[in-house]
C-alpha cells in the first residue's frame, strides 16, 4: 500500500469518528423532554394534596355542628351555677323538691288559699296559705284527727322564696351553714315553697317543729293516718342519708291519696319512689 492510499484511509477513519461524536451530542437533548415530563408530573402531585385537604375539611367541621344539637337536650332542665337542677314543672302535685332539684326562684303558686284550720299563731299571713288541693286535704285531715280525739294545728305552710332565703340566712348565722342545711333548706329547695307542705303540731303549740314532737300522740296519729288524706311524713326516721334532712315528724307533704298510700306501703321516701339520686348533704 502506497502512501496516498494510507493517507486516504486515515482521512476516512477520522471523518467516521467525527460523525459518530456529532450523533451522540444530538441524542442528548432528546432526554430533556423526558426530564421536563417528570417536572410536569410534579405539579399534578402537588396540586392533588390541597384538593384532598379541602375535601376533608368540611367533614371535620361537621363535628362541631353536632354539639349545639345536644345542648338543648341538656338544657331542657336548666341547671343553676351551684349544680342544682331547676324543675321544669313546679306546679305538679307530685313535684320532687330537694337538695338536688330546685324550684325556679320566681315560682309562686297561683292557687294559694287559706285553709280553714287552727294555727299556733293569730296573724293571717302567707304562712297560713296552701294550694287549693292541699288546703282541702289538710282540712279533712285535721277534722279526721279531731274525731279521734287528736287536736292538731298548723305551724307553718307556704313560704315565698324571699321568706325562705331570710329564714335560711338566720339559721346559718345561728348554727353555721353545714348544720343549718341539716334542718333548713336553701331558698328554692324548700317544700314549703310549693304550697303543698305544712308543719303541724298539737293545738297547744308545744314542741312545734321541734324534736320533742316525735313520740307524741299527735305525731303517732300523723304517722298512722296522714296517707289516708294524701299526705306523707316527708322526712322519716332512718332515711336521713337519702332525704338529706333529719327526722321531722311534724313536716307533712301532700302528694295525693293514691301516691301517699303506695309510698307508705312500700316504706319509701319520694327520692326512692321516683328513683332519684339519693341526697346526702
Amino acid at each position: 500500500m502506497n502512501k496516498k492510499t494510507k493517507y486516504a484511509l486515515a482521512l476516512l477513519m477520522a471523518l467516521s469518528i467525527l460523525a459518530g461524536c456529532s450523533s451522540k451530542e444530538e441524542a442528548t437533548p432528546s432526554t430533556s423532554p423526558a426530564v421536563s415530563t417528570a417536572a410536569t408530573a410534579t405539579p399534578n402531585t402537588t396540586t392533588s394534596t390541597p384538593t384532598t385537604t379541602a375535601t376533608a375539611s368540611p367533614q371535620a367541621s361537621s363535628k362541631p355542628v353536632q354539639s349545639p344539637s345536644a345542648s338543648p337536650k341538656a338544657s331542657s332542665t336548666p341547671s343553676k351555677s351551684d349544680g342544682l337542677q331547676v324543675i321544669a314543672k313546679p306546679e305538679s302535685v307530685t313535684v320532687l323538691v330537694n337538695k338536688q332539684f330546685s324550684l325556679p326562684s320566681s315560682y309562686e303558686p297561683t292557687d294559694l288559699v287559706y285553709p280553714d284550720i287552727p294555727f299556733t299563731f293569730a296573724e293571717k299571713n302567707e304562712k297560713r296559705k296552701m294550694r287549693t288541693v292541699a288546703a282541702e286535704a289538710i282540712e279533712k285531715l285535721v277534722a279526721g284527727a279531731k274525731k279521734d280525739g287528736i287536736n292538731l294545728a298548723g305551724v307553718s305552710a307556704y313560704r315565698s322564696y324571699a321568706t325562705q332565703k331570710a329564714l335560711f340566712q338566720r339559721y346559718v348565722l345561728k348554727d353555721g351553714e353545714e348544720k343549718a342545711k341539716t334542718y333548713s333548706a336553701v331558698p328554692g329547695t324548700s317544700e314549703h315553697e310549693t304550697g303543698l307542705a305544712i308543719d303541724v303540731s298539737g293545738s297547744d303549740g308545744k314542741c312545734a317543729a321541734e324534736d320533742c314532737f316525735g313520740g307524741t300522740k299527735e305525731a303517732n296519729w300523723l304517722e298512722k293516718h296522714a296517707q289516708e288524706y294524701g299526705f306523707i311524713i316527708r322526712y322519716p326516721k332512718g332515711k336521713e342519708k337519702i332525704t338529706g334532712y333529719q327526722y321531722e315528724p311534724w313536716h307533712i307533704r301532700y302528694v295525693g291519696a293514691d301516691t301517699a298510700k303506695d309510698m307508705v306501703a312500700k316504706k319509701v321516701t319520694m327520692e326512692e319512689y321516683y328513683n332519684a339520686v339519693p341526697v346526702s348533704k
